[in-house]
């Protein structure tokens, strides 16, 4: 864990490199001690049919959600949900500046005993289990 899911507004697809925008909040989490790195996991889901404020198409939303496997720290998880958000903000900036966009992020625990969990990935990563890119 976590696990980041992006959903945007289809609108997105012309002003967004959304494979970049992933790799940005890849980058930023795994500088977060609270997420470990070989547990990070970011998505994003193009919604194709939304309905926003007056209704006009001009105006797009980017919805972050975060999975955290619970019993962290109130304080822990503020914080880090903040940087996140800041990290998103930071890319998403020259965007915010030419369009209408809404920018949220929302961090839920995850019951530890109602998600069990299995995978090889740390075994794949080899000698070097520190975050070495951006």
């Amino acid at each position: 864990m976590p696990h980041f899911q992006i959903d945007y507004s289809g609108n997105l697809e012309e002003s967004v490199d959304m494979s970049a925008f992933c790799q940005h909040i890849r980058a930023a989490a795994a500088q977060i001690d609270t997420f470990p790195m070989p547990g990070i996991r970011v998505r994003a889901v193009k919604v194709d049919h939304y309905a926003i404020a007056d209704g006009q198409a001009k105006h797009a939303f980017i919805d972050i959600s975060i999975r955290l496997r619970g019993g962290r720290p109130d304080d822990v998880k503020k914080d880090a949900t903040q940087r996140i958000f800041e990290a998103a903000r930071t890319f998403l900036t020259p965007v915010m500046q030419t369009n209408s966009l809404a920018l949220s992020v929302e961090m839920r625990d995850i019951d530890p005993d109602l998600s069990p969990k299995t995978g090889t990935i740390r075994e794949h990563l080899g000698h070097n289990k520190t975050e070495t890119s951006s």
